[in-house]
């Protein structure tokens, strides 16, 4: 039988998709599982089910089928002694994206989660060709959109757009059809009769229906949140899957920690949504953010890092013993925790605009990804901002609009943007430049979206208004630390978080301090054991390898509390406390 074809940018690359295990790797894989048998037509894996793990063939052979909703089952191929089933998804136990039928009796080795991550670590040379296989089937999911719901509604439909988004930033298949296209679409339409504001439908891999449902209802449908979480207590807990969140993720599971990562949208924060990072080092190229994050993402899957997306933290307290923490849910779940790194980032600012959330996801957008650029092709877009973001942004935009007018309230781009993207945007004959240039008013319809945008030139207040029906706001950002109030968090004057010597004129409690016996390390907060990094905390360098670099700094730091703690835990009970406010004075320790 020929081999089903791969979608284009994998085909080259076949051997490494589907590699064969000679005799020797098979054996040392046995270690890692346990030997089963499965009768001819037996179900071994079913899309939307939770998998056993990750399966190695060696007697017989196995079909794999995608599948949707709408009932269609197309082959991906047959595999056969030496290969193995599984993607990205076996490493955290997630429902299968595939089926997998035994096409006559099969012996099999099966690896759950857990073992596999082990086997990645202590195996280096054959983790290394399981891992690549992992993503590159994953990959391939994603281009075809196996496995995943299927997204019906018309292309410019808010709710389309909003869970193309949070399906594509999270690195997981779907397929998106346009009732005016689409037979099967329009006779879903016509069968469940959706109201205004119930679209999409989103059909499910097990035939399930919902009506433009909210992010937190489509993962828990497709099985994307981890209920133990919430029984566990963690070494650490990471609110924010940015860069700098992921970095923390990645360095504190590879040294033993066990880890949870929360994060209310998607991995990869800001920096997920930036079409091309130029300046990061080690990518001479460039790579995309969605790439670099997404790297991150299944890295710290394999140290088995748990992951709970989309998780909106509403409130964060110590207990009495003033030991352990415990962040709620916005839903009401609680999470425990030794210790909490802060890095939920910023978000980019929302212009005093009177109308502005009419048109928020109907033309007026706060990050550009490629579903954004297929809306506005061809068309003449408005991008507000003078930061590095924004300057990606109207590079990406300007290879899909026919024209781009970037509107900046200040003199001059070199404090703000690097120079090359500087020169960049002066290169593009459709990139319009425009100085001290504000948004004052928007215009459109309810169903319609946005369809006028108004501007004032500052230097003689001369006002212009043209027909837009895409805006990008990419205005500077505020810290997302609202969840911090009456934490007993220190934050400055705009929100940021201080930590370290940043706290130095701060009174702090020391009945808390107590219990470490010292003063606050360079990258923790005024509470114990809660430490910030990244774009949230104070002082910081916003770039993507300063966010890195605090991610992976601040895990020396949160064993050197936990050391403390254990320490403190096992002294003789009974001593004495002071009270009242105590500064830390000049000499903050280090880890």
């Amino acid at each position: 039988m020929m081999p089903p074809p791969l979608p284009p940018d994998l085909e080259s690359r076949r051997a490494q998709v589907f590699p064969v295990l000679d005799a020797r790797d098979r054996e040392h894989m046995r270690r890692f599982g346990e030997v089963r048998r499965f009768h001819d037509g037996e179900c071994l894996v079913a899309a939307g089910q939770p998998t056993p793990g990750m399966i190695v063939l060696f007697e017989g052979r196995v079909l794999l089928t995608r599948r949707d909703g709408l009932g269609h089952s197309i082959p991906i191929v047959e595999e056969g002694p030496g290969q193995f089933l599984g993607e990205v998804a076996q490493l955290s136990g997630r429902p299968g994206l595939v089926d997998a039928h035994a096409v006559g009796e099969v012996e099999a080795l099966v690896i759950p989660p857990h073992r596999l991550r082990a086997l990645l670590v202590a195996e280096a040379g054959l983790g290394e060709r399981v891992m690549r296989a992992l993503i590159l089937r994953r990959v391939g999911l994603i281009e075809t959109g196996a496995g995943g719901p299927v997204l019906v509604g018309p292309p410019e439909c808010p709710g389309r757009v909003r869970l193309e988004g949070f399906l594509s930033r999270n690195g997981h298949p779907y397929l998106a059809l346009d009732p005016e296209q689409e037979g099967e679409a329009a006779a879903l339409l016509e069968r469940y009769s959706p109201r205004a504001g119930e679209l999409p439908l989103v059909v499910c891999p097990d035939g399930s229906v919902l009506k433009n449902p909210s992010e937190s209802i489509l993962a828990r449908a497709l099985g994307l949140l981890p209920e133990g979480a919430f029984e566990t207590l963690y070494d650490l807990v990471v609110v924010g899957a940015g860069p700098a969140g992921l970095a923390t993720s990645v360095y504190a599971a590879s040294e033993g920690l066990r880890v949870l990562v929360l994060d209310q949208r998607a991995f990869g924060g800001q920096a997920g949504a930036s079409s091309r990072i130029e300046n990061y080092l080690g990518f001479p190229t460039g790579i995309t953010g969605q790439a670099l994050t997404a790297r991150a993402f299944v890295q710290a899957q394999k140290f088995g890092v748990e992951m709970a997306i989309p998780a909106e933290v509403a409130s964060l307290r110590r207990d009495a013993t003033a030991v352990l923490l415990t962040l709620e849910l916005t839903d009401g779940r609680k999470v425990r925790a030794r210790t909490v790194v802060v890095a939920s980032g910023a978000r980019y600012r929302r212009p005093a605009l009177a109308n502005l959330d009419r048109f928020e996801g109907r033309g007026v957008f706060y990050w550009a990804s490629p579903i954004e650029a297929r809306m506005c092709d061809g068309e003449e877009v408005v991008l507000v901002g003078g930061g590095n973001s924004a300057g990606q942004a109207a590079v990406f935009l300007a290879d899909h609009a026919s024209r781009v007018r970037v509107l900046v309230r200040g003199r001059a781009l070199a404090a703000s943007m690097s120079s090359y993207l500087i020169e960049r945007m002066a290169a593009s004959p459709r990139i319009e430049l425009m100085m001290e240039t504000e948004v004052v008013g928007l215009e459109g319809q309810d169903e319609g979206g946005l369809q006028r945008v108004r501007w004032r030139h500052r230097t003689d207040g001369h006002e212009e208004e043209h027909d837009v029906r895409h805006l990008f706001l990419f205005i500077g950002a505020d810290p997302a630390t609202e969840w911090l109030e009456g934490s007993g968090v220190v934050l400055d004057a705009n929100g940021f978080v201080r930590t370290g010597a940043e706290l130095r004129e701060e009174p702090l409690q020391a009945e808390l301090w107590e219990v470490t016996g010292r003063a606050p390390y360079l990258l923790e907060t005024s509470l114990p054991g809660v430490f910030a990094i990244g774009d949230v905390r104070a002082g910081s360098v916003k770039r993507v390898g300063a966010a890195i670099g605090e991610g992976s700094a601040v895990v020396a730091q949160v064993h050197a509390y936990l050391a403390s703690v254990a320490a403190l835990e096992s002294r003789r009970a009974g001593t004495h406390r002071p009270t009242g406010p105590v500064r830390p004075g000049e000499g903050l320790q280090q880890a």
